[in-house]
């Protein structure tokens, strides 16, 4: 079922156009992936989506609801969360603190505050490890560790991830795809299903699991996290499929420079 649906969407920024006429969704449950050239128009999808871009044509509609006329509180209250290319952490806040922010969107009490914690520093341990840490000393793939955890603290219908693999190390990006993966399959809500080890996912079951949708270059953690991708070239998506169609034809032709 679609949870996020984008129809011919046009944006321009400082009088030029942008995006021409992108059309894509997001599936309940399901990790899409945004792929194309430095330039032709990925971040200001998502940038359109969370509304810090306005749209000049076209409808978005998330959850049943429109969403291209509503406010971007508003949209991240409804389910997007967004974590931007750069993390956007806060630098001179602890790692406890930056989490803290992502538990004030909703405000659902200390019980389900602290099992929100406990959750992310179980996806992430490193984090329980540096709690009394600024985010600024953290080191990239720490950041953006951080960020993910602050993010899915809203819990999310949808997290946007914006290069989520530049400039981090290939262990941590690892990492990060395997989260990624069981986030999808698993979802945020339920019974926590291991405990065992230390680099162990607590998992909290909830039926239909966490939409992704990820601009992302690294080819390789495409193929190995989405479901379906998107490539777009010069403001347009121009050619679409299962992850299993993302040939290497398909990338020399799309994606390599």
């Amino acid at each position: 079922m679609a949870l996020l649906t984008l129809s011919s969407i046009e944006t321009d920024i400082g009088g030029s156009r942008i995006l021409r006429g992108v059309t894509l969704e997001v599936n309940e449950g399901e990790v899409v992936a945004l792929m194309g050239r430095n330039g032709v128009g990925k971040t200001t999808t998502l940038k359109s989506i969370t509304g810090m871009l306005p749209i000049r044509a076209g409808r978005m509609d998330f959850a049943g609801r429109r969403i291209d006329r509503l406010a971007p509180d508003l949209r991240a209250r409804s389910g997007i969360a967004y974590v931007p290319q750069g993390r956007d952490i806060f630098p001179h806040l602890t790692v406890e603190e930056n989490l803290r922010v992502g538990l004030v969107v909703h405000g659902r009490g200390r019980a389900s505050d602290n099992a929100g914690l406990e959750r992310v520093y179980t996806l992430f341990p490193v984090l329980k490890e540096m709690l009394a840490r600024k985010g600024g000393v953290l080191s990239g793939g720490q950041q953006q560790q951080l960020a993910i955890g602050r993010a899915l603290l809203t819990r999310p219908k949808l997290l946007i991830l914006d290069e989520p693999t530049e400039g981090i190390q290939p262990n941590i990006i690892e990492h990060i795809g395997d989260t990624l993966k069981k986030l999808k399959d698993e979802g945020l809500d339920g019974r926590p299903v291991d405990l065992e080890v230390q680099n162990a996912i607590k998992v909290l079951k909830q039926e239909g699991g966490l939409a992704i949708l990820l601009v992302e270059q690294y080819v390789d953690f495409c193929r190995e996290v989405a479901d379906r991708f998107y490539a777009m070239d010069r403001g347009a998506v121009v050619i679409s499929g299962p992850i299993a169609t993302l040939t290497d034809d398909v990338v020399k032709k799309h994606l390599q420079v």
